[in-house]
């Protein structure tokens, strides 16, 4: 006969557990505080939306040990922005928070094209957190136009 024995964890350390499953990272870009000698880190919550940041604006390809990871969201810049874009790029990121951010949920995806004449797309991410079961809203500009400072008559006398 096998005797069962029952554990009761505190909450407070079941908590904590789900806590370290949605992490602790490194800053993006790294700040890195002298003084203490550290590297300055982001946890929870604020370490998932740097997290989805960096996936939504990485090229597939450019990280080295994972080439799958990305969106590839670049190579639709110079794009007409009609039905069948916006789908296409929904579905991008719904496939890259799919496969490469695993502690969250999606619900939903909303491109909000309202500025779409002055080359801004907003993507308005809705996800739940996984382990608190917390809802959140991840808001990502997507600039359609490149280099729109410039100044056409000063461009126009280093030309000539």
């Amino acid at each position: 006969m096998i005797n069962q024995v029952t554990v009761m964890l505190p909450l407070k350390w079941l908590m904590e557990q789900n806590l370290l499953f949605i992490g602790r990272g490194w800053s993006f870009p790294p700040n890195f505080n002298q003084v203490a000698g550290s590297v300055e880190m982001l946890e929870q919550e604020s370490d998932i939306a740097s997290s989805l940041e960096i996936l939504l604006s990485t090229v597939r390809g450019e990280r080295v040990m994972l080439p799958q990871y990305g969106c590839n969201l670049d190579e639709l810049v110079f794009e007409s922005l009609d039905t069948r874009m916006k789908t296409l790029m929904t579905d991008k990121i719904e496939s890259a928070i799919l496969y490469h951010e695993p502690r969250i949920e999606l619900e939903k995806v909303i491109l909000n094209d309202t500025q779409e004449l002055e080359g801004v797309i907003l993507i308005e991410i809705n996800y739940r957190v996984k382990t608190t079961n917390s809802r959140f809203n991840f808001v990502f500009p997507f600039y359609k136009l490149e280099g729109t400072d410039i100044n056409l008559t000063t461009t126009v006398s280093l030309i000539t």
